[in-house]
């Protein structure tokens, strides 16, 4: 009886929605492979100085956090699957956009004195700065639709690789 409920139990959580759960549960209990994999990124970004990494990082912690999903749907054809879910994020892409726009208009606060040799060049360390300020002000939340694609290994659904395009959606970078 016991072998019985637990095969039964193993089951109800192999499905494809189960496991596009599992995913994004991992961004939202930041997820020490979730981690590691955004301290990666962070580090392959050479512009930034040690605490805009840190403050960075403590941004995308509280996207993860923040995250909330919606399944919409679940199609299995054979050993292929999808799951649609609908995420919803803060929407750091606007306020990017926005540093953007205000560095291109107010480019004088933005010089970098020091580049005696290159005149008009702008100080990307006091950019960044002003870039981070502005995410960390970001309230404005965002929904996107994620379609996962899932394929059946062993009885066991795997998750596809995610796509970038997916990966700045949960990010909220995703140029909309």
């Amino acid at each position: 009886m016991g072998i019985l409920l637990f095969t039964g139990c193993t089951d109800m959580m192999n499905t494809p929605t189960k496991r596009v759960e599992e995913f994004l549960g991992k961004y939202q209990t930041m997820d020490q492979v979730v981690l590691e994999q955004l301290d990666d990124v962070i580090e392959e970004e050479g512009t930034m100085t040690d605490q805009q990494k840190k403050d960075y990082k403590d941004l995308m912690k509280k996207q993860y956090q923040n995250l909330s999903y919606k399944i919409k749907d679940e199609t299995v054809n054979g050993d292929a699957a999808t799951v649609e879910v609908e995420i919803e994020v803060f929407d750091y892409h606007k306020a990017i956009e926005e540093a953007e726009d205000y560095l291109d208009e107010h480019q004088e606060e933005f010089l970098d004195e020091e580049a005696t040799n290159t005149p008009g060049a702008i100080n990307q360390e006091k950019y960044m700065d002003y870039r981070i300020q502005s995410l960390k002000n970001v309230k404005d939340k965002v929904k996107y639709t994620l379609t996962m694609t899932l394929t059946k290994n062993d009885k066991k659904w795997v998750l596809d690789d995610v796509s970038e395009v997916d990966r700045e959606k949960i990010h909220g970078l995703y140029d909309y």
